[in-house]
């Protein structure tokens, strides 16, 4: 088990919303009372309980059931110099399922998959011209998971050996549209090493930022009858060259900006990118199936080796 794995099992939420490259791994945090700031009484922030209830509303779900997200996930490439390259698109599901613990708290257990496209395309990414080298290239789709998430009243509850700590940002309100932002920060050991691994390695440590929005309408969040409140979803990272791009050797990393939404049912995946993820990554649609622990970067080490 590589230290990739072992950070994923423990730290990350909701790509982990596409990690590979994308948000996989980003933990979700939420304000404490403290910094919720300027929210009408009708919250009632004070109360733990209520905490729960809206964070884990907003990002899944309540009570017990299953919960569809759906990304675009756009990706460039910065090389400490110039503009951001256009490199590919990223189409993502994202699959939790929900359930109340006996602490009061609420958990999920989640899966991720992901393709490419062509740069902000429908078009299925064949073979990728990296814009960098001149180098062709196979993409190597995302899949992460089964991972597990526990919401409490101050935001995800991880350990205490956890690396990843979100920062804890303002809850914010503009007119009807209630923000619940998040942003966090983690590197750790690189697996693939720039000696064993020149032409894709990231150098010796691997870095990580996240930053996600949660939109809701403040009608919607203030309803204590929904226990799966409407979100929409924007985040930006900034992560280390994932090794399938081959861009070992040259500084920079991947920016990427994504946005998507919860979504009711598999059905409302639009058709084009539901036929690639079925194309793709088919274990994303029978998640009953997917048992053991999955993790892209991992896989494509184990297929470096074979």
């Amino acid at each position: 088990m590589t230290k990739l794995q072992t950070m994923t099992r423990r730290d990350t939420f909701l790509f982990a919303a596409g990690a590979a490259g994308t948000a996989a791994a980003a933990t979700v945090a939420a304000p404490t009372p403290s910094l919720a700031m300027g929210l009408p009484k009708e919250f009632n922030w004070d109360d733990p309980a209520e905490r729960v209830r809206v964070q884990a509303a907003v990002k899944g779900s309540s009570r017990e059931e299953t919960i569809y997200s759906f990304f675009r996930l756009h990706l460039y490439g910065y090389t400490h110099s110039g503009n951001l390259i256009p490199f590919a698109t990223m189409s993502n599901l994202n699959v939790a399922e929900w359930r109340r613990k006996p602490n009061g708290n609420q958990a999920a257990t989640v899966f991720e998959a992901g393709y490419y496209t062509k740069f902000d395309s429908h078009e299925t990414l064949e073979v990728w011209e990296n814009p960098v080298t001149g180098e062709k290239r196979k993409p190597w789709r995302f899949i992460g998971g089964p991972l597990s998430v526990e919401i409490g009243p101050d935001g995800v509850v991880t350990g205490e050996g956890a690396t990843l700590k979100p920062e804890r940002l303002q809850v914010q309100v503009f007119g009807d549209t209630v923000m619940f932002p998040t942003a966090s920060a983690f590197s750790f050991p690189n697996p693939m090493r720039p000696e064993q691994y020149p032409k894709e390695s990231a150098g010796d440590t691997y870095y990580w930022d996240s930053h996600y929005v949660y939109f809701a309408t403040m009608k919607d969040v203030l309803n204590r009858d929904l226990t799966s409140i409407p979100s929409h979803i924007q985040f930006q990272n900034l992560v280390s060259w994932h090794p399938w791009w081959g861009m070992g050797g040259h500084e920079g990393r991947t920016w990427g900006r994504a946005y998507g939404s919860k979504i009711n049912t598999l059905d409302d995946v639009p058709k084009d990118y539901r036929k690639g993820l079925e194309d793709q990554t088919p274990e994303i649609f029978d998640t009953g199936n997917w048992t053991a622990f999955r993790e892209d970067f991992d896989e494509y080490m184990e297929d470096r080796h074979s």
